[in-house]
């Protein structure tokens, strides 16, 4: 497989972007509730997942 010629789009990074801030936020909110611990995990896991995803794939310049 040619890993070489992953890149993001600039608008599926704005939406994953978007996406990682969102469960962010619930995790920080399931957090201060003290809810459920399988919450921390799906929204822990999103957000990890989003931000890994945005730092280690480049975005496709336009031009």
């Amino acid at each position: 497989m040619d890993f070489s010629s992953l890149t993001l789009s600039p608008a599926m990074a704005t939406i994953i972007f978007c996406l990682t801030c969102l469960a962010g936020h619930r995790y920080r909110r399931v957090w201060k509730a003290e809810g459920p611990i399988y919450q921390y995990w799906i929204f822990g896991l999103i957000a990890a997942c989003g931000l890994l995803t945005l730092g280690f794939i480049p975005i496709a310049m336009p031009g």
